[in-house]
């Protein structure tokens, strides 16, 4: 829409790990009156843009792209339509409930706010999840089988083995660094947020931490979840924890990659980016392992290889703002100022709360042997306009922050 304000005619491109062709056609193309186009790689992009720019071809693929896109609308809104949602108060009443008074909370070993200040990063390397590396570079396949995949297996060896020399360099020359910082607290779920306490009596309340319940239908019994279900309510008599951390192997990137840069080596400069950011995700995995362990202790006795860990296999979650379970981005504000994140680990957040450095990984813990991941799925304005008052914002800021997650369009009428 600010493109369209400002009269701009460039073609833009959509890309990116939250970003869809369908996200794409239904909540951006028909609102920007220049060419737009979903493109699921940025190595795909010159090919897109040649097309664009063709002087023969641009004008016929770009009405392509706009007749492909209304296809896909029409179909996005017939399943919308198909699927009904809840109104907020059944979605509520089909919740997740925990018979409190069988089930005793863990409390944390080690409660309190921990500071990693320089973590290693030969540590991290065996909790390297590679198979997204892979994906990244288009070489579908799952790590360690695609280095002898028939197809990809001669590129992915040739890749494997330039990004561990780089990886190596990166450990050695100590220009690259890791630090995080992470809280255990007491909590109590208050309806569908969650209320942080300075004291183990509860008493003191610094943080309301605003959350969203699935309003979609089903049809199977299965309940309607918030994150909230996993934290003992108040009122059930059980004293409860959660968690939070933010992690980042991202001090000296950037750095780094401006001396591959300036000599040209562009292909180093992204490999640097791409285990900048494998190793976020690993130093997050590894701390997650040492919360369960040692921290919190709730699961001391778990011996698992890096596969369990890389598919869940372990109790417990730690979802992260932005994504499916807690779509809302803007409440990293609240688990930054409780760790105090930036000053404890140099991570900083933009307008738009994305971190910096990139490289970086911030969630939450949950311990319930029953939490689990799961989509928030579409929000009705019956619960856009509670989450608000919840949240303490207006309405117009909540829908700005759940843009993806409305099952209407801002501003119709009902």
């Amino acid at each position: 829409a600010e493109l369209e304000r400002e009269e701009f005619e460039l073609p833009l491109l959509i890309g990116g790990a939250t970003t869809s062709r369908t996200h794409t056609a239904v909540k951006i193309e028909e609102r920007y009156s220049s060419p737009t186009v979903h493109v699921l790689d940025a190595s795909r992009c010159v090919g897109v843009l040649g097309r664009l720019l063709s002087a023969e071809k641009g004008a016929a693929y770009a009405e392509e792209v706009r007749d492909e896109y209304a296809r896909v609308r029409e179909k996005h809104a017939e399943r919308s339509r198909e699927r009904k949602l809840l109104t907020l108060e059944q979605a509520r009443s089909r919740a997740f409930h925990t018979a409190w008074g069988e089930y005793e909370p863990p409390a944390p070993r080690q409660p309190g706010v921990h500071v990693i200040e320089d973590q290693p990063l030969r540590e991290l390397v065996p909790y390297i999840d590679w198979t997204p590396f892979f994906q990244a570079w288009e070489l579908s396949g799952r790590y360690p089988a695609i280095l002898d995949d028939p197809r990809f297996g001669e590129q992915a060896r040739a890749l494997y083995d330039d990004a561990a020399g780089v990886l190596e360099s990166m450990i050695e020359g100590g220009r690259v660094r890791a630090s995080g910082v992470l809280g255990l607290f007491p909590a109590t779920a208050l309806g569908d947020d969650i209320g942080i306490y300075q004291g183990s009596d509860r008493r003191d309340l610094v943080a309301r931490v605003p959350g969203l319940r699935q309003q979609f239908g089903k049809s199977d019994g299965r309940p309607n979840l918030a994150l909230a279900d996993f934290v003992a309510p108040k009122e059930s008599g059980r004293q409860d924890w959660l968690g939070a951390f933010v992690v980042t192997a991202g001090h000296g990137v950037p750095e780094l990659c401006a001396e591959f840069e300036k000599d040209h080596d562009d292909y180093r400069a992204i490999l640097v980016r791409a285990l900048a950011d494998r190793l976020a995700e690993a130093f997050a995995e590894r701390l997650h392992q040492q919360v369960r362990l040692t921290y919190w202790g709730y699961a001391a006795s778990e011996e698992m290889e890096n596969e369990g860990l890389i598919q869940e296999e372990y109790r417990g979650i730690r979802p992260a703002p932005g994504y499916p379970a807690c779509p809302d981005h803007s409440v990293k504000r609240a688990l930054f100022d409780l760790l105090d994140a930036e000053r404890q680990t140099g991570v900083s957040l933009t307008d738009s709360y994305a971190m910096l450095p990139a490289a970086s990984v911030a969630g939450w813990y949950f311990s319930h042997p029953a939490s689990t991941y799961f989509g928030i799925g579409r929000v009705g304005r019956d619960q856009v306009r509670d989450y608000a008052a919840r949240a303490g914002v207006e309405v117009a800021e909540a829908e700005r922050w759940l843009a993806p997650s409305l099952a209407y369009e801002k501003g119709s009428v009902g």
